[in-house]
């Protein structure tokens, strides 16, 4: 009886192809359906971030999924999309690095907080503008340079006690700031941009807690919006829905809610990787005939 049940159980295990994707193409057109939520993982698609990405897909009888592993800018990101149970199947075989930052839908927050423990549990809203809907905030705002790192750096530590920017960030972004009184005050600017990709992540806004109720971060993200909007057909930026004050400015400036979803810092639960080696080494080998990884599930 126990060696039936068994056998009845391995044959209603699924089996999901995994392979490494390296055209950008083919990869783009997985991306498309989902354009807003795929934001940052299309601007990796940009030929100088190309280089820095590891994508895999991973098919099985539930679906398909796409994982994207990335480095760059402020830190390693983790992007997930498609079938839970196919993402699940490819980070079975490609978890990434120990510490990362998750960007997934709640759908796959099960299949994730298997293999990363998620330290950040809101839920946010993923919000678009376009040349229509955009409303812009009257007041001065400067365009930042590499050569304003350290007044830069003064802001954003005045919370958290340090900050990791570099010049190069400032440069490779769209930064604005608003000063007072010569001192930098509030500053928005962008995890991402991607001219030939057409797209860009609006992030890092923050006020000095002195000058906050003032509508200043509004002004500088107005700015930041006004000049990524002639250069990239799909803006995008990243909001907790519970911060309705945020919400409600960023509806204003004409910002549209998309989709729902979870940024959030994460942690490999497998320290050394060596339950991840092992499953991949043995779906290389299932697989090896194909060119691909065969995962059991």
């Amino acid at each position: 009886m126990t060696a039936t049940l068994s056998r009845g159980r391995q044959r209603t295990r699924a089996i999901y192809a995994v392979e490494r994707l390296q055209d950008p193409q083919a990869i783009r057109l997985l991306l498309s359906p989902e354009r807003a939520y795929a934001a940052y993982a299309l601007a990796q698609l940009d030929p100088s971030l190309f280089r820095l990405s590891e994508w895999y897909a991973a098919s099985g009888p539930d679906g398909a999924g796409l994982v994207l592993h990335s480095r760059g800018g402020l830190g390693r990101a983790l992007f997930v999309l498609g079938h839970p149970a196919a993402v699940e199947a490819a980070l079975s075989v490609h978890p990434g690095p120990r510490f990362s930052f998750g960007s997934l839908r709640p759908e796959h927050r099960r299949s994730i907080e298997k293999f990363f423990v998620c330290t950040r549990p809101q839920t946010m809203l993923r919000m678009s503008i376009t040349d229509t809907s955009f409303k812009r905030v009257d007041g001065e705002a400067v365009r930042l340079t590499g050569r304003d790192i350290r007044a830069i750096n003064r802001l954003y530590s005045t919370e958290s006690g340090s900050s990791a920017y570099h010049a190069r960030h400032i440069e490779e972004g769209v930064y604005y700031g608003v000063s007072v009184d010569n001192l930098l005050v509030a500053i928005a600017g962008t995890h991402v941009v991607s001219a030939s990709e057409g797209v860009a992540v609006v992030g890092n806004v923050f006020t000095h807690p002195m000058y906050r109720g003032q509508g200043l971060a509004t002004i500088a993200t107005s700015a930041v919006t006004a000049e990524l909007i002639r250069r990239c057909p799909l803006v995008v930026l990243t909001v907790e829905s519970e911060n309705h004050p945020a919400v409600a400015i960023y509806h204003r400036l004409g910002y549209e809610t998309q989709c729902t979803l979870h940024e959030t810092p994460i942690i490999r639960r497998e320290p050394v990787g060596a339950l991840s080696l092992y499953r991949r080494v043995a779906a290389g080998w299932r697989g090896r005939s194909e060119g691909k990884e065969l995962v059991i599930r």
